[in-house]
């Protein structure tokens, strides 16, 4: 039986795959399209074996909230020509879809969920490795709950940032400090939260400067203290200076919304991304 144009169409939005690949996948298989369907996700294997040692520096980064739930998913991918593709950020879309309905507790809990009629995460990834051609995985899945949620993207879909509040808020409130976090990289919210392995490396960095400059030792420990308070006003998200407002702090900025306002939690993934 010939394979018409109306059957490698018809293969070709069921896979994703490209004319030929389905031409050849139908003639192989009969036009049988299950078999045909198979004879691709087999060839997506086979190129995940062969591009198992490749590097998946590019990708896309998506976020979305729905009340007390907020998630960033990150699929990787070779170049940003794929990376930039319809069908690739309509994938990441859709496996964030998967993280906002199902609330999976980590990365291998998403990468097993069930999405298109049975296929798990990771087997839609590993399709679309079959039609790219590139390596492709499943790079970060970060969640946040609280008693309100926000998310941001940055366009170009590399950078996204998503927090969690104590209490409900406005959302362009929400979004101002979505959009700190991305500008301003803080690596906690408050400075209880900050390693003591990092504030014990700052204060000894702190230390050694001081010593360079010719200070006495007596006074090091001082210069060590004022050092790390510095650090945690650049580094923790309520003591940052507002980015649209440097007179205020992130803190001062929701005290003025709500005296009880303040964040919970908060993530942040970027590729190639300052």
């Amino acid at each position: 039986m010939a394979v018409t144009l109306a059957d490698i169409t018809h293969l070709r939005k069921m896979s994703g795959a490209g004319m030929m690949d389905c031409k050849n996948a139908l003639e192989e298989a009969g036009s049988d399209f299950e078999k045909a369907m198979e004879i691709i996700r087999k060839k997506g294997q086979a190129v995940a074996a062969k591009r198992s040692d490749r590097e998946a520096s590019e990708g896309c980064v998506l976020a979305t909230e729905n009340g007390e739930f907020a998630a960033i998913v990150a699929a990787k991918c070779e170049t940003d020509f794929v990376a930039k593709n319809g069908d690739f950020i309509a994938m990441t879309q859709k496996i964030l879809d998967a993280a906002i309905a199902n609330k999976p507790a980590d990365k291998e809990a998403l990468a097993s969920l069930l999405v298109d009629g049975g296929r798990t995460v990771a087997e839609i990834i590993t399709d679309r490795i079959g039609v790219t051609g590139e390596k492709m995985e499943l790079g970060f899945y970060e969640f946040v709950t609280g008693a309100a949620t926000i998310s941001y993207i940055h366009p170009g879909n590399k950078l996204a940032t998503i927090v969690a509040f104590n209490k409900p808020l406005e959302r362009q409130v929400a979004r101002d400090v979505a959009m700190q976090v991305a500008a301003m990289n803080p690596i906690a919210v408050l400075p209880s939260e900050v390693s003591q392995s990092v504030i014990d490396t700052e204060k000894e960095i702190a230390r050694d400067k001081a010593r360079q400059a010719g200070k006495p030792e007596n006074i090091l420990d001082r210069i060590a203290e004022g050092a790390i308070q510095k650090y945690y006003k650049d580094n923790t998200l309520l003591q940052q200076e507002f980015v649209k407002d440097a007179k205020l702090t992130i803190e001062q900025y929701l005290k003025q919304q709500d005296k009880e306002l303040t964040v919970t939690a908060f993530k942040r993934v970027t590729l190639n991304v300052d």
